[in-house]
């Protein structure tokens, strides 16, 4: 490994923190999203499960389309922006305009009728969904272009992770500020209240993010040129056999995460008893989580990635983690939840912090391959099976709640089953999916020799490209 001079590292922090800044928007406008709809339209809008499943499945069905495309047009752009800025300039005002929308359902002005309010629930994950991607793909599709090297990923994920501590404060925490408890009918006008707050912030650091991003890499700009056609790419993407083998495992912890950040209003109120007026404590238990998961990342995880590699960290924060959920499944209270969230915490980190690392390795092999990188043609196919992983999160919900007798929201027919039912969701199906995960990456072959020939070969073909410019 090469070490870095003291100039260089500062150098780095300066420009991944630029880049960070983003994290806030991302995190604002996506953990509000997948903390407090589904219980904003399960709880307060009154819709049925299965409906919200039905609209979940044409979203993923929209998804199967908009994501690669998205990749597949980012790739192929070429401004004197760069590939990846003009998308997440266009991206910016709609995705804060949605995010009062998401809280302004027919409803709120009087409209009761049960598939009025799921068509419009229905139309707006969708346009989340379009200008989210169009943000977030985009976004990731610069971390591998402007960070190059193993340690050069390393420490800007981890100053990444840094500032997603900072939009989680937001997303977790302020929702409490203005709405005193997330499932109930009467404080709708409290949703749309946080809404514009949100949209704000998105807005604010959006526009921050742009203007002290870096810029991207010269010796990339001319990439678009050779970029193959849509469904080349698609083919490539697909028919890589490392990519097949790291998205199992992807899919499987975003479920895990899916599911417990949809679930924690109505487990924190039915399971551990958080009553009105006491959602601070359910940002808080999230926030404990993250906090826990970003210091286990630099003091854990990180170093165990240098020393291991990202296969068998993997392994080994996988099994951590399922060790973690297990006691999800018998904690009565707030205070016995304190300490499990923050181990949950420190089981999250391996995963999460490995995610880009896979992707990155998967990219690299492909530019060995190719000669081209085509980071966003990759996200797109990413993002599609992620948005799976959201499909696998509401059926399994829906087939839960069926079962125990809870498709309409009702809190006085909450039962020791429902509660049962909850505990399941929490800590049974992610302990499957991370079961998965564990197989799958055993099998992932960029690690070892073949690894660090693709890295050899990489620094050859980016010095030519250099040199060119």
């Amino acid at each position: 490994m090469v070490f870095m001079s003291e100039q260089e590292d500062k150098s780095l922090n300066k420009k991944a923190a630029a880049y960070s800044v983003s994290q806030i928007v991302n995190t604002a406008a996506f953990q509000t999203f997948s903390l407090l709809v589904f219980a904003f339209y399960f709880a307060v809008v009154g819709l049925n499960i299965i409906l919200i499943s039905i609209a979940f499945l044409i979203w993923s069905i929209w998804n199967s389309i908009n994501d690669p495309l998205l990749g597949y047009f980012s790739d192929r752009t070429h401004t004197r922006w760069g590939r990846r800025y003009p998308y997440i300039m266009v991206s910016i005002i709609p995705l804060a305009i949605i995010s009062i929308l998401l809280f302004t359902p027919p409803i709120s002005m009087g409209i009761t009728d049960e598939m009025t309010n799921f068509i419009y629930f229905l139309i707006i994950i969708i346009l989340f969904e379009l200008f989210f991607t169009m943000f977030d793909l985009n976004l990731i599709s610069l971390f591998p272009e402007l960070f190059i090297t193993d340690e050069e990923r390393a420490k800007a994920n981890a100053i990444r992770l840094s500032f997603y501590m900072v939009g989680l404060i937001f997303a977790m925490i302020l929702p409490a500020f203005f709405i005193p408890d997330f499932s109930n009918p009467k404080y709708l006008r409290e949703f749309q209240i946080f809404g514009i707050f949100n949209a704000i912030i998105i807005v604010l650091f959006g526009i921050l993010f742009l203007k002290l991003s870096p810029k991207e890499r010269p010796e990339f700009q001319d990439e678009y040129k050779n970029v193959p056609s849509f469904f080349v790419s698609l083919k490539t993407c697909v028919n890589n056999k490392a990519f097949r083998w790291y998205i199992p495992a992807e899919v499987g912890l975003w479920y895990t995460i899916g599911l417990l950040t949809t679930l924690i209003v109505f487990y924190g109120k039915f399971v551990l008893g958080i009553g009105e007026g006491e959602t601070i404590y359910i940002g808080l238990l999230m926030l404990l989580t993250f906090i826990a998961m970003a210091i286990s990342i630099n003091f854990v995880w990180k170093p165990m990635v240098r020393r291991f590699g990202t296969r068998k960290t993997f392994l080994i924060s996988a099994l951590v983690l399922i060790l973690t959920l297990a006691p999800l499944m018998f904690i009565q209270d707030i205070w016995q939840a304190i300490p499990v969230f923050i181990l949950l915490g420190i089981g999250l980190g391996g995963p999460s912090f490995l995610n880009d690392l896979f992707i990155a390795e998967v990219i690299d092999e492909d530019e060995v391959n190719t000669k081209t990188r085509s980071e966003a043609s990759y996200y797109g196919v990413k993002m599609f099976f992620l948005r799976l992983s959201t499909v696998f999160v509401f059926l399994t919900i829906a087939l839960v709640f069926t079962n125990v007798g809870w498709t309409v929201y009702e809190p006085e027919k909450v039962t020791p089953t429902v509660i049962f039912g909850l505990r399941t969701l929490m800590v049974i199906f992610p302990v499957i999916a991370l079961g998965i995960a564990f197989i799958t990456i055993r099998n992932y072959p960029l690690h070892g020799e073949r690894l660090k020939r693709v890295k050899e070969e990489l620094q050859k073909i980016h010095e030519e490209k250099k040199s060119r410019t």
